[in-house]
């Protein structure tokens, strides 16, 4: 993380707790106690795993830890795609930002995918400095 001085420099990051604070607000009266435990849990988990995998100060762990947040990523579009569901079968009103919400996990998805791309490189720059060629 060259170009900053903590996770919490990161917009990816600072995108990923926004959505986590949007999903317990749009889920603060939901009676689905399992599904929103889910969707919180998930949500929270996408800015969690960032800043765990750059607080380890290792490039390969950090990469491992935004492959988790990616995941986590998937994990709540899943659960928010599901809610709609059983929202409209039950002749619930929609979740509220549902639509936005799903939007930004793709969003956050593609930004962690290109910070991978980029620690990656930085990765093999520092292998290949690590070992340099015999002359």
């Amino acid at each position: 993380m060259s170009d900053v001085e903590s996770f919490e420099d990161l917009e990816v990051w600072k995108r990923g707790c926004q959505l986590a604070v949007d999903v317990h607000v749009a889920l603060a009266d939901s009676k689905d106690f399992a599904l929103r435990g889910q969707m919180e849990r998930s949500s929270l988990s996408i800015p969690s795993n960032i800043a765990e995998g750059a607080e380890r100060e290792n490039t390969a762990e950090f990469i491992n830890f935004l492959r988790y947040s990616k995941g986590s990523c998937g994990e709540l579009r899943t659960q928010l795609f599901v809610a709609e569901k059983v929202r409209k079968r039950l002749g619930a009103p929609p979740l509220e930002g549902s639509r936005a919400m799903i939007k930004e996990t793709r969003e956050i998805s593609r930004m962690i995918r290109g910070l991978i791309r980029s620690l990656k490189r930085r990765l093999n720059l520092e292998k290949r400095s690590d070992h340099p060629h015999d002359d």
